[in-house]
C-alpha cells in the first residue's frame, strides 16, 4: 500500500453533495482538511482560483484538482479514487 495523501475538501454546511464528498473519503479511511467556504469568505476566493469553479464541494487530492462530488464517484467508480488516495 502507497502512502496516503493530502486532500483538502472545500465545502459549506447545509451542503448535500459536500455531506456525500466527505462521506465518501470517510468510507475510504482517509483524513484530510475541511475548508469551510460559508464560514471563511477568504476560502472561498481562495477555492475559485484553485479549481476554478465557484460551486462546493471542490476537492483536492495531493495538490490536483479532481473536482466535486460527482467527480469523486465516477473516479471511485472507475477504480482511480483509491491510486489518488495512495490507497492502492
Amino acid at each position: 500500500m502507497s502512502e496516503q495523501v493530502y486532500v483538502e475538501v472545500y465545502c459549506a454546511a447545509g451542503c448535500g453533495y459536500c455531506s456525500g464528498a466527505i462521506a465518501l473519503l470517510g468510507s475510504k479511511g482517509v483524513s484530510f482538511t475541511e475548508y469551510r467556504v460559508d464560514l471563511e469568505p477568504e476560502r472561498r476566493t481562495e477555492m475559485e482560483a484553485r479549481a476554478g469553479r465557484t460551486s462546493v464541494p471542490q476537492v483536492f487530492i495531493g495538490g490536483r484538482h479532481v473536482g466535486g462530488f460527482d467527480d469523486m464517484v465516477e473516479l471511485d467508480m472507475e477504480g482511480e479514487l483509491d491510486s489518488l488516495l495512495g490507497l492502492a
